[in-house]
């Protein structure tokens, strides 16, 4: 289960989508996220299922890197759905089932917004180095500094969480597989038996993750690291005209969910 969390990974490559400036794809998530929570009607589902689809073939992002990352949210997908399925009034099923076709149809979109939310942040983790989503972020949110919002630091410690997010997985993998060739067993037993189980884990692991902290902030201050003021970058990020025709699409693509959403469809 611990490989099935992509989230955080890159995948280098050289397609339209990796070549795009950062701060496009951030901006392109943003309006995909306000497209997805506003959809209501199944043809806008399908429109922005058909807009997932086509950014992973054009980003060559097999399917099975989408499905591997979503293993470990499955829980909380068909908890979200049977809360819906049970908990929305309407027109019964059957005759004197608490089931309703309005808490079927809720369910199922609500898996499909859930899905598509993940799918979208994980194509842009794919995609977008940390260093080139830092740099995004730092410039997209540079009007909060004039309030002496911390945009360096704060984009700084979200890009290097993700970056630790694999690291921490596969080190929590290793100590896992040390445990159970000592005869270690994290699968049978109670819910408490099982949860106790994972204290000789979480030690070496706060141990392990305090170490690598203790020996980024060395190799920084080695490098002459002092924050954000007076920082260049190795790459200036410049827009271009496949980063226009990105937001165009993106625009489109808000405006058809908004008028789908006016017709009910």
């Amino acid at each position: 289960m611990l490989k099935d969390i992509t989230l955080g990974q890159y995948f280098p490559g050289d397609t339209p989508v990796h070549r795009l400036d950062p701060r496009t794809k951030l901006l392109f998530l943003i309006i995909y996220i306000i497209a997805l929570f506003s959809a209501t009607g199944w043809t806008a589902y399908l429109l922005l299922i058909l807009v997932t689809v086509l950014v992973m073939a054009v980003a060559h992002i097999h399917p099975r890197s989408i499905f591997r990352g979503l293993k470990p949210m499955l829980f909380i997908i068909a908890l979200t759905a049977t809360l819906n399925i049970f908990y929305t009034s309407g027109t019964p099923v059957l005759p004197g089932w608490i089931i309703t076709w309005e808490g079927i149809d809720r369910a199922v979109k609500m898996m499909l917004r859930i899905t598509l939310l993940i799918a979208g942040t994980f194509l842009l983790t794919y995609t977008t180095s940390p260093m080139a989503l830092t740099d995004g972020m730092e410039i997209l949110m540079g009007p909060l500094k004039k309030l002496h919002v911390p945009v360096h630091e704060m984009t700084l410690m979200m890009s290097m969480a993700l970056r630790f997010i694999p690291t921490l997985i596969e080190e929590t993998d290793k100590i896992m597989s040390a445990q159970r060739s000592r005869g270690a067993d994290f699968e049978t037993g109670s819910l408490i038996e099982r949860a106790k189980a994972l204290l000789p884990i979480l030690v070496p692991l706060f141990v392990s993750a305090f170490r690598r902290a203790d020996e980024l902030a060395v190799a920084m201050e080695s490098r002459c690291y002092h924050g954000g003021e007076g920082r260049t970058r190795l790459k200036i990020l410049r827009f271009g005209t496949n980063d226009m025709v990105a937001l165009a699409f993106g625009a489109v693509l808000l405006i058809c969910v908004f008028v789908l959403r006016r017709f009910g469809f």
